[in-house]
């Protein structure tokens, strides 16, 4: 099992790699979760997957098992910025605008993290191994991209898995349904955990 941060700048140098990450968001979102998403080629993708966002995949043997995207909440495209700032401003229907407790940050030392998922072929003997791996990449490349906070959309549950690998996801805003699953806005914070 490999763990790799994408970004435009070094997609030539991993085959494949780059399409199966949309192809198992794809499966994720779309199959699974039955989301209304953009969509081509059975790849997933949004108006956020731009050369300033970067991608974590752990992988084995060219199949995609977890991935998560960074975006920069400095960054601009057209009428768009960053997901959770964007839903804040009222430009995402599927989103309410209620979801943080505070005007949406834009620093360059805070990043978003979304689109995050663990493949539902990933067995259960592995997933926590998989989640492991995903977070640890996640916290290197972000302070690599200098970034000492993260903010996300999370399941209300995955702050538990937070804590097992270190990560203090703190609340940032209401806890929301969305199609069942209850979901908040939380700040990581990218600093070393002194023990």
């Amino acid at each position: 099992m490999e763990v790799t941060t994408l970004s435009y700048e070094n997609l030539h140098n991993h085959g494949e790699l780059f399409a199966n990450m949309f192809r198992a968001r794809h499966r994720a979102f779309i199959q699974q979760n039955k989301w209304d998403l953009p969509q081509a080629n059975g790849m997933e993708f949004d108006q956020y997957d731009t050369p300033a966002s970067r991608w974590l995949a752990v992988h084995d043997n060219g199949e995609v098992l977890a991935g998560i995207r960074l975006t920069p909440t400095t960054h601009r495209c057209g009428i768009y910025s960053y997901m959770i700032r964007d839903a804040q401003l009222g430009l995402l229907e599927s989103i309410p605008s209620n979801l943080l407790d505070m005007p949406a940050p834009v620093a360059p030392h805070i990043w978003e993290s979304s689109r995050v998922f663990v493949s539902e072929s990933v067995p259960a003997s592995l997933r926590l191994r998989v989640q492991l791996q995903l977070r640890q990449e996640m916290v290197a490349a972000a302070r690599d991209l200098g970034a000492s906070m993260v903010l996300g959309l999370i399941p209300e549950a995955s702050r538990r898995i937070g804590r097992r690998v270190g990560l203090e996801c703190e609340p940032a805003g209401p806890i929301l349904n969305f199609d069942g699953l209850d979901c908040v806005c939380v700040t990581i914070s990218m600093a070393a955990k002194l023990h």
